[in-house]
């Protein structure tokens, strides 16, 4: 605490919380590179170029969106499914943008709009554990910094994992997929060890999906997958504490 404080001391307010969110944001880059890489390898599988999956990671960077979006141009779906059902699985994004600027309400415009559309899971997450930078002087540049720690670190691994989808081999980039249903089962676990009846809620979608894939495109089957699943969880999970 006595060295942050002098380190304060000795800096510009400004400078002294781009720092500060930059250290915070290390480990969520840490993280994130290797999924990246994971998801611009896959793209490039899938057939896009690297300006495309770039480009994606740039204008949406949302790691589960992106892979669902990879794989459902593999699996040929539409432009209309692909965008419906990365729209329903970010609608989390809405609440999880309130939930924060709740603590940043103080804040400019200028600040909230670049600070809510650079939320993800992660970065929520730690930018919830911080909500006292939004008390101090010039605490809207610790979160700024902490989101384009991790925005950066996306966007580099994402295009580092194109430029290898063309290099390794084949059979390692297949065995990559993995990656996909590795991200969903770890978003998934913790949920089923506060509330078992989340886990028939996916095992429900899954169900959903299955059906409707036998006589509907593979990316309408998702959609449905997802909305009606979601929309079990009104009733499974009525009652439950929060």
């Amino acid at each position: 605490m006595d060295t942050e404080t002098a380190d304060a001391q000795n800096t510009s307010p400004s400078l002294h919380m781009v720092r500060k969110g930059i250290a915070t944001g290390f480990p969520i880059m840490l993280g994130y590179l290797p999924i990246a890489l994971a998801y611009g390898v896959l793209a490039k599988q899938a057939g896009m170029s690297i300006t495309e999956l770039t480009l994606m990671s740039v204008m949406v960077f949302a790691g589960a969106s992106q892979f669902m979006g990879a794989n459902m141009i593999a699996l040929g779906a539409g432009t209309a499914e692909i965008v419906v059902a990365t729209f329903v699985l970010n609608f989390r994004h809405f609440v999880m943008s309130l939930s924060l600027m709740n603590y940043l309400r103080h804040f400019a415009l200028k600040w909230k709009l670049p600070i809510s559309m650079g939320l993800t899971d992660e970065t929520f997450a730690v930018s919830a554990l911080h909500t006292d930078e939004a008390k101090k002087e010039k605490g809207s540049y610790f979160y700024l910094a902490l989101i384009l720690t991790a925005y950066f670190a996306w966007i580099v691994g994402s295009f580092l994992g194109g430029i290898l989808g063309d290099v390794i081999p084949e059979q390692l980039s297949q065995s990559m997929g993995i990656a996909l249903y590795a991200m969903f089962i770890g978003l998934l676990i913790p949920s089923v060890k506060k509330h078992w009846r989340v886990g028939l809620i996916a095992v429900i979608a899954m169900g959903i999906n299955f059906v409707c894939s036998q006589f509907m495109s593979e990316g309408w089957a998702i959609i449905c997958g997802t909305v009606l699943g979601g929309l079990s969880g009104v009733f499974l999970l009525k009652g439950d504490e929060q």
